[in-house]
């Protein structure tokens, strides 16, 4: 994606389809490193004790295993980048309604709830489609909203054809208090 696209959204609040899309590729990713991960431990396992180790899925011990897996994955990557890498790919980042960094107590909090999203048929995501924020249960738990944020480099500010500033700024962008409610400066588009 170019500077310019990108910089139309940015701050701006991502949708549902982006977030969708993001948490099916975390849930692949995650998926996947889990199930890496108890292949090497039977392995190891067998190694040592020379003994065939397989994992039974039918007590809970693995469900149990995979819940925590799951709850570590997200919150340590939204405790610590504000992102999961799905949503890197889409450009998407968790940041505080007020576009401030997601602390890690709220990312913890933010995890937590977030099982509780998908209870009575997934009822906890509406927000995303009725809100204006589009926030999810666990987003209005966590104090937390969702916002495109690409790491593009952009040309610089005044360039032609790009704004000094965002025309509907969103959480994670500010206007400086000099210029709000002043007219945007940037050149106008040649037709």
């Amino acid at each position: 994606m170019t500077a310019e696209p990108a910089l139309r959204y940015q701050g701006h609040y991502a949708g549902a389809v982006s977030r969708l899309a993001s948490f099916v590729i975390d849930i692949v990713v995650s998926a996947g490193i889990f199930s890496v991960a108890l292949a090497a431990i039977s392995y190891g396992a067998q190694v040592i004790t020379g003994n065939l180790v397989s994992w039974n899925h039918s007590t809970g011990v693995v469900a149990g295993l995979f819940a925590a897996w799951e709850l570590a994955y997200f919150g340590f990557s939204w405790a610590t980048n504000g992102r999961t890498l799905g949503m890197a790919v889409f450009g998407i980042r968790v940041v505080r309604t007020d576009g401030a960094v997601l602390e890690p107590r709220h990312a913890t909090i933010r995890a937590l709830v977030f099982p509780f999203s998908f209870l009575f048929c997934g009822l906890g995501f509406l927000g995303i489609l009725v809100q204006r924020e589009h926030r999810a249960l666990h987003d209005l738990a966590a104090g937390s909203a969702v916002i495109y944020a690409w790491t593009v480099r952009a040309p610089a500010s005044g360039a032609a054809g790009v704004p000094d500033r965002p025309t509907e700024p969103g959480p994670g962008t500010t206007t400086p208090p000099e210029r709000r409610g002043q007219p945007s400066t940037a050149p106008a588009a040649d037709a």
